[in-house]
Order: C-alpha cells, then sequence, then structure tokens
C-alpha cells in the first residue's frame, strides 16, 4: 500500500474520532468555546509535531506568497470548524460529519480546475455516490 494511502487512512481515523470526542465535550458549552479549546490543542499538538521532527526549520523556506496562501487556508478552515461545531452542538454527529464530507466534493472539483490534477472515472464514480449520499441524508 502507498504511504500516501496510508497516512490518509491515520487521518480518516483520527477525524472519525474527533467528531464523536467534540459531540461530548460540548454538552455544556457553546460551540465557539469548545473550538477555542479544541484549537489552542491543536496548535500546540501541531507546533510539538513541528519541533520534534525538526520541520521548523523549514519556516525560512516560506516566501511572503506561501504565508498569504496558507494564512488563506487557515481562514477557510477555521470557518469551516466554526460551522462545523454549531452543527454538531446541533445536530446529530453521525449525519453532520457526512454532510461535512461532502467538502471532498468541492475539493475534488477545485482540485481539477485550480490544480489542473487528473480526473479519473473512479473520481467521477466517487464524487456521484458522495453527491447521492448528501441526497439521501438530506431530502425529505
Amino acid at each position: 500500500m502507498k504511504n500516501w494511502i496510508v497516512l490518509a487512512l491515520i487521518s480518516m481515523f483520527f477525524a472519525g474520532l474527533t467528531s464523536v470526542i467534540a459531540k461530548m465535550g460540548l454538552k455544556n458549552v457553546s460551540s465557539d468555546t469548545g473550538l477555542a479549546v479544541r484549537t489552542v490543542s491543536v496548535v500546540l499538538v501541531v507546533a510539538a509535531n513541528a519541533f520534534l521532527f525538526h520541520s521548523a526549520k523549514d519556516f525560512k523556506n516560506l516566501s511572503w506568497n506561501d504565508i498569504l496562501i496558507l494564512s488563506i487556508s487557515g481562514i477557510t478552515a477555521g470557518l469551516s470548524w466554526i460551522f462545523y461545531f454549531r452543527a454538531v452542538k446541533i445536530g446529530e454527529v453521525g449525519q453532520v460529519a457526512l454532510i461535512d464530507k461532502g467538502s471532498i466534493v468541492v475539493t475534488v472539483l477545485l482540485s481539477l480546475f485550480i490544480l489542473h490534477e487528473e480526473f479519473t472515472w473512479k473520481t467521477a464514480l466517487g464524487g456521484v455516490l458522495i453527491i447521492a449520499g448528501l441526497l439521501v441524508l438530506t431530502l425529505k
């Protein structure tokens, strides 16, 4: 199995844990407070990872354009997390997570048009199945 697939599967596992644990932690606080605590934890874990694996030395390689693009990515991630946590607070975490994963379709489309990545029949079929699943979940 390719390394990136193993890493993606590990990411999938932790993302699944994240949603359920977050729902448990939002029991007595607002979604915004819960997200603030979670974000501080994320910053600490990611910073520790960068220093432990000596990636911190890469900061000198960042251009202003890299910083701008990565900052915009951070802003969009933050906005995603705000709305995700609000939805998890009031909805069923399983359904919220499934709808949230519809972002895969957005990612694939943007990767095709902006990054000019390859489009295959597998990608098309996977996207259609994801959209079908979203329709099943959201239509009455």
